[in-house]
């Protein structure tokens, strides 16, 4: 029986029935209408007939081959719907290591995510849904451990070394002795380096250069291979190179053994060294954080963070003050919260920079001057600032030079000892004629533990043939001796004795020599 939808040959028909008149034996007839029979029902079907639809189904991707602590993502974009419905997605664990305690993240996405932190086998279904259908599709993700390249030769050809295992707790090399560094030495984002007892990671200054460059995301750490504090000897950095680079590195558990004067620290910059130090982590050191030699020239420093080291977290020269940033933290839980300084001169008279300026830190760290300082160039000191003077050191300004310590009402500038003992330090002695020179919204506080200047003791002295200073709105306490000594031929302004606030000070609070 023909449909509608079948479409027939009617000439051919036609044709056929002529023929037939022709034809005398019945079997012929017969024949022939097989013939029709089968090219009416043998048309071919409308072009237009629809296909079947496709079923509903899930794809939750391939199998996976990873690492411990590496980032998994599941992806389920390959499941699809005949009908064209939007679908849903629900992923499930629904095996894992025995000790794994890992969960997953958008589980009802058509992408999630897990990272596997113990070897062996995860699988996860994925079920999908159209709202009248629902289809399962299973995936297996198997977690293996790399095994870390050991270091044990001096670096003496231009090398990378690359991320080797995903989980950032697991080192991807691990240097078993002491090596230096003699060519350049670029180390890529994600790397951990593990060092052995008492190993030591030198940056030599003939040909040596480290460019340890990471991400926020992907740190480049320097370990102990027991991570405990003071496990590895440290860094110790002798090239000059321009190139020298530490940004988002972590340096922890060095300090082990002296590197430097004697000294222990997680990194140590010998004289005539550079290098550039962005978010950068110092902590878990027996001895000081970053310890930066005179000489040594840091190019940038920003952002870093020191904390849990055994002595303070940094240990640098006085030209190397101006270029701390006031965002890097020094009171993570160091042995000492401070910045401390050495060196016996701030300013150069023959340098072209006629100021020095000192600023404050965000997490109010005080400068601590371990030894007597000379002011040889003008020395600024921001609202903010606290400078710290060793037992009996002292400050001097100097003919050429002068001080601007200017602090406001909320934010003072202070100047103290290293403790708050009556009577610690020496004092600030001025021999400065300029103009500039001036103080302003500060304390001056427990001085005066020696003699200063032609026998007398004091907070502030002024010395010297037309040595001049103006003081306003100082609080100067807990001298030894004066509060301020105005020598023979020196000056301060008029209203000093007014504007300014004078406690326990042992003798007068401003003394002036006849």
């Amino acid at each position: 029986m023909f449909t509608t939808k079948q479409s027939i040959n009617w000439t051919a028909i036609f044709a056929a029935l002529l023929t037939t008149r022709k034809l005398k034996r019945i079997g012929q007839t017969t024949s022939f209408l097989f013939l029709l029979l089968i090219l009416a029902t043998g048309c071919k079907k409308d072009k237009d007939e629809p296909e079947p639809l496709k079923p509903l189904v899930a794809n939750a991707g391939p199998d996976q081959p990873v690492q411990v602590g590496q980032l998994v993502t599941l992806d389920g974009s390959g499941s699809a719907d005949g009908e064209g419905k939007p679908l849903t997605y629900q992923w499930v664990l629904t095996q894992k290591p025995a000790k794994s305690t890992v969960t997953l993240t958008n589980a009802n996405a058509v992408r999630a995510t897990f990272t596997p932190d113990e070897v062996g086998d995860y699988e996860l279904s994925l079920t999908v849904s159209n709202g009248s259908a629902t289809s399962v599709d299973q995936v297996k993700i198997t977690a293996s451990v790399a095994q870390p390249i050991t270091i044990n030769s001096d670096i003496t050809v231009k090398t990378v070394l690359e991320n080797q295992i995903m989980n950032p707790d697991l080192p991807d090399y691990v240097v078993t002795k002491s090596i230096a560094v003699k060519h350049e030495l670029t180390i890529q984002p994600g790397v951990v380096i593990a060092f052995e007892r008492d190993a030591r990671f030198d940056i030599n200054d003939k040909g040596g250069m480290l460019i340890a460059q990471g991400t926020p995301e992907q740190k480049i750490r320097f370990i102990g291979v027991n991570p405990i504090k003071g496990y590895w000897a440290g860094i110790m950095l002798y090239s000059a190179s321009n190139a020298n680079l530490m940004e988002y590195v972590e340096i922890l558990h060095a300090g082990s053994r002296p590197m430097l004067d004697n000294k222990k620290m997680g990194m140590s910059m010998f004289k005539e060294s550079q290098i550039a130090l962005k978010n950068t982590l110092f902590a878990q050191h027996d001895g000081y954080g970053l310890f930066i030699q005179e000489g040594a020239i840091v190019r940038n420093f920003s952002s870093n963070t020191f904390s849990n080291n055994t002595e303070a977290g940094l240990l640098l020269s006085t030209e190397n003050v101006t270029k701390l940033d006031a965002a890097s933290v020094f009171t993570a839980s160091n042995g000492r919260n401070v910045v401390e300084i050495n060196g016996e001169y701030i300013g150069d008279p023959n340098s072209t920079i006629a100021e020095i300026a000192w600023h404050g830190f965000t997490d109010k760290t005080p400068y601590r001057l371990l030894n007597s300082v000379a002011v040889r160039s003008g020395w600024r000191l921001l609202p903010g600032v606290t400078v710290e003077v060793a037992r009996d050191a002292s400050i001097t300004i100097n003919e050429q030079g002068y001080v601007a310590a200017k602090g406001t009402t909320e934010q003072r500038v202070i100047f103290t000892g290293a403790a708050s003992a009556k009577a610690y330090w020496q004092g600030i002695l001025s021999h400065s004629t300029s103009h500039l020179n001036s103080i302003e919204n500060a304390d001056i506080r427990n001085a005066g533990s020696k003699v200063i200047i032609s026998g007398q003791r004091a907070n502030l002295a002024l010395y010297g043939s037309n040595a001049t200073m103006t003081i306003r709105h100082t609080r100067i306490s807990g001298s030894g001796g004066h509060g301020i000594l105005v020598g023979y031929g020196s000056s301060i302004n008029d209203d000093a004795s007014t504007t300014n606030q004078f406690d326990n000070n042992t003798l007068a609070t401003i003394e002036y020599e006849q």
